[in-house]
């Protein structure tokens, strides 16, 4: 197993959200639409998700560059984004060193055609799960930021397997909880979890599918 980092948490923690709100608005309709991972997820009333998911400029930043620095990127190394959405953080990882090869993929085809024009990596749809067309080791790192935890267990073995197999380094970023208050708030906030664990399970699951690379957990405390 590799690092438990903390690269995401701070920018998670800037958002408030109000947990009993979501879960008696109609909660399995707001799923059932929020897991078609179109338009109304991505900019539609925030019951169904993100309720607007703008490019603001800088917010993804410290991220990127903790990325970047965290390993020791430079031009030439290649890096793939699995469920990228809209490519923000490949983007702002652009603007700090231009000479990086990005490729990111995502099953949302609204979330692929917004990316910001300026951005010169390549984008493709497909689905975590699926084999990746990339040789063995053919990214420096390979990113999954709040994405595998939407993957039934049998698809998350199948999504680490090929995270582990085409990455030389590899950091994901999953939502888990420590306690039955950031379970129950999880349970409130969650549209399109499918795997929902506690923190000793998620590591026993990286473990069990034989993924070596960093993680990170984020909670709603």
């Amino acid at each position: 197993m590799g690092r438990l980092l903390n690269l995401v948490t701070p920018l998670h923690k800037s958002t408030k959200r109000d947990y009993l709100a979501r879960m008696v608005d109609d909660k399995v309709a707001c799923m059932v639409k929020a897991k078609e991972y179109e338009a109304d997820y991505w900019d539609g009333d925030r019951r169904f998700g993100y309720g607007g998911y703008k490019y603001l400029s800088g917010r993804w930043k410290p991220v990127a560059r903790a990325l970047i620095d965290t390993y020791g990127l430079k031009a030439g190394s290649r890096v793939l984004d699995v469920g990228c959405g809209k490519s923000f953080l490949l983007y702002e990882m652009q603007l700090i060193e231009p000479g990086l090869e990005l490729v990111g993929f995502d099953i949302s085809k609204h979330g692929l055609a917004s990316k910001l024009p300026d951005f010169k990596g390549s984008l493709f749809r497909h689905r975590a799960q699926e084999p990746y067309p990339f040789g063995d080791q053919h990214f420096d790192l390979v990113i999954s930021l709040t994405t595998l935890h939407n993957l039934r267990i049998f698809e998350l073995e199948a999504a680490l397997k090929e995270i582990e197999r085409v990455g030389r380094n590899k950091y994901i970023v999953v939502e888990s909880y420590r306690n039955e208050l950031e379970m129950f708030n999880l349970e409130c906030w969650a549209l399109t979890a499918e795997s929902l664990f506690d923190t000793a399970e998620w590591i026993w699951l990286f473990q069990h599918f034989g993924y070596t690379g960093d993680y990170e957990f984020i909670y709603f405390e």
